[in-house]
């Protein structure tokens, strides 16, 4: 295995372990590593078939713990953004893009830090959008996650159900966008085979170690996590 596979088998890994806990981060890590292999566009492909893996695991283990209702709405919302950002994938890239992101992120990262969050609860309409906007940050550049726990911190969800919940609704959202990759990209994926397989290998394994750290984590303590999650993976994609 080359140092390169051992760079990405390891990120994955880590990427998996860190979504494990915070519902979150095996785009916004694994991305830019590939991009730097296989260029942005491939890599968003490429990456949602990891993704995809370790959020099925995950769903799997965190299955009863769905919050039926959010799901609903972020959803369908969700899907439907999805695919819209798919279908405007190969315009992927836009540094205005990546900007506005991070800013949200640090608005909602900075509203549960400073108490914000727990006075604030989204409205229907508002989750609605939420979940459409992730889904379609998703389907564009490959970074769903952040912006999804983001709107998710203003929902009264415990630690299980803020996971769960972010789990399934990725999923969806994965259901949605990669027909699109693969429709557009199929023989390039195929080309890339080798590190779409050591990727998933690693994130699998990753989401398994996650979920064993993510019962020790305290409800009180879990959110303050994803709040300062986010202001990292905002700061990265600033600097980047």
């Amino acid at each position: 295995m080359t140092l390169d596979l051992v760079l990405i088998a390891g990120a994955a890994f880590a990427a998996g372990a860190v979504a494990a806990v915070a519902g979150f981060g095996i785009g916004s890590i694994l991305t830019p590593l590939l991009a730097l292999q296989l260029g942005p566009r491939l890599a968003i492909a490429a990456v949602s078939i990891p993704h995809f893996a370790a959020t099925a695991l995950r769903f799997v283990m965190l299955r009863q713990a769905v919050d039926w209702k959010v799901l609903r709405v972020f959803g369908i919302a969700s899907a439907a953004g999805g695919l819209a950002g798919a279908l405007l994938h190969s315009q992927a890239g836009s540094q205005t893009l990546r900007i506005v992101f991070a800013m949200l992120l640090l608005l909602a990262a900075g509203s549960e830090l400073f108490g914000l969050a727990s006075r604030v609860r989204l409205p229907a309409v508002g989750a609605l959008a939420a979940g459409g906007l992730s889904g379609f940050f998703g389907g564009l550049v490959g970074n769903q996650g952040g912006i999804r726990s983001a709107a998710m911190l203003s929902l009264p969800l415990g630690r299980d159900a803020f996971v769960a919940t972010a789990t399934a609704t990725g999923l969806i959202v994965d259901a949605a966008r990669m027909p699109v990759y693969f429709a557009t990209s199929s023989s390039a994926l195929l080309a890339a085979w080798p590190i779409v397989v050591i990727a998933t290998g690693g994130a699998l394994a990753g989401t398994v170690a996650g979920r064993a750290l993510l019962g020790g984590i305290p409800e009180r303590i879990f959110r303050r996590i994803v709040a300062v999650l986010l202001v990292l993976l905002a700061g990265f994609m600033l600097v980047s």
